[in-house]
């Protein structure tokens, strides 16, 4: 199994002290690595921290606001000072904006793709030249089940989305001579903050169990196995894909 070990290799997760972040950045210091995790909500990062140091690993908290260039290249900087050089990266920060496309404001539209696909973008461009001197990388985009299908309810989401698994194909291609791989995971109905509105809406949460083979909601944990495998060794020849985590919902 070393080929799946992460020991003492350090990775920055966004949006990693809550959801789908937060199992996925400790699915990695289970394998061994030490984690950074940038994000906003200050009481969420301690908590996480915590549980992340009772792991017996080493994390690091950052305030960090993906839309901001300065807040990105701050978080690098510090990780690198305090953990080591990050050959990780999980773009897993991300808002929603919902509504009919008729009448969605422009501010929100520019909010969504802002955070959901620029900052995917931006973090990943930063972080670039670390991992070039490195001579190794690992580059993770989280995508969404939107990223394959339209909705009339969340079109700046769909469209993020959807933009993050053809940023995934073009970095991929475009770094696979400095040896980092590029790849994206594409969750499914996950149980998370953002999800719940949906389990909510009795109508549209059977659809969606009736529509999902495994007919349940999936654990954001859950994720982390696909996870580990895109960071670690055993992933060095897989790049530039897309891996749906969805209980068969994308194929049903």
């Amino acid at each position: 199994m070393d080929e799946f070990s992460l020991t003492d290799r350090v990775a920055i997760v966004t949006g990693g002290n809550g959801g789908i972040g937060r199992g996925i950045a400790l699915a990695l210091s289970r394998a061994g690595a030490d984690v950074a995790i940038a994000a906003r909500n200050a009481s969420k990062l301690e908590a996480t921290e915590a549980e992340m140091r009772a792991l017996g690993r080493r994390c690091l908290a950052l305030s960090c606001d993906v839309t901001d260039r300065h807040d990105i290249e701050a978080a690098i900087t510090r990780t690198k000072a305090e953990l080591g050089h990050p050959e990780i990266l999980v773009n897993n920060a991300g808002v929603a904006g919902g509504g009919r496309p008729e009448s969605i404001p422009e501010e929100t539209w520019d909010q969504v793709l802002d955070t959901n696909l620029k900052a995917c973008f931006v973090f990943s461009q930063a972080i670039h030249p670390s991992m070039k001197t490195l001579g190794r990388g690992k580059i993770i985009n989280i995508g969404s089940e939107y990223s394959l299908f339209g909705s009339a309810r969340v079109a700046p989401y769909s469209a993020s989305k959807g933009g993050v698994v053809q940023l995934t194909k073009s970095l991929a291609v475009a770094w696979a001579k400095d040896n980092i791989q590029v790849n994206c995971i594409i969750p499914g109905w996950i149980t998370t903050d953002m999800t719940a509105p949906a389990k909510e809406d009795t109508a549209f949460y059977e659809q969606i169990i009736a529509r999902t083979p495994a007919r349940r909601f999936g654990e954001p944990e859950e994720l982390g196995g696909v996870a580990v495998l895109l960071s670690s060794r055993a992933g060095d020849f897989v790049t530039g894909q897309s891996i749906a985590v969805d209980g068969g919902f994308s194929v049903a």
